[in-house]
């Protein structure tokens, strides 16, 4: 296997990682950052214990039960103009979708071999109703992602603060 096929988290620098653990964004908003993705959803509090308590992705109903919580959540914050908030949602939605297909596609959403230096493994070995829960929080995470409160103080957001 080639370093490159190697899962990235084997070479993660926590010290240039602009999300930490000791912030609390609510207080501190300024120092969020939007970045890539999903980065930073476990680690952001308060938004990490709000939202992350509600988020399921084990079989549909439970799905969507789950992202219409989170999605509920992420209409709340841009109510109160709470960009961290709604954006951590929105990142919540993201992950549903990432997270249930990762378990559609590998038995157990397990990618790597660590016991076999981290060879993959087997793609189309996990489990379909994953596939219809990853569709759940598609949806969800694309509507969040379309809301044009959302887009614009998103905008705003990364022109200020990164």
């Amino acid at each position: 296997m080639s370093k490159q096929e190697k899962p990235s988290y084997l070479n993660f620098n926590f010290a240039s990682y602009p999300w930490k653990p000791d912030i609390d964004y609510k207080k501190h908003p300024e120092k969020y950052k939007v970045g890539k993705g999903e980065q930073g959803v476990l680690i952001c509090e308060p938004y990490k214990s709000e939202i992350g308590q509600h988020w399921r992705f084990r079989n549909p109903e439970i799905a969507t039960r789950s992202s219409e919580i989170i999605y509920k959540m992420f209409e709340d914050y841009l109510k109160a103009n709470d960009f961290v908030g709604a954006d951590m949602a929105r990142k919540y939605l993201q992950m549903g979708y990432t997270r249930a297909r990762r378990y559609a596609n590998y038995k157990g959403g397990k990618k790597y071999d660590k016991q076999n230096a981290y060879s993959p493994l087997a793609r189309g070995t996990g489990e379909e109703e994953k596939a219809k829960s990853a569709e759940i929080f598609y949806k969800a995470y694309k509507k969040a992602e379309a809301d044009p409160a959302y887009s614009a103080m998103k905008k705003d957001w990364k022109k200020a603060n990164g």
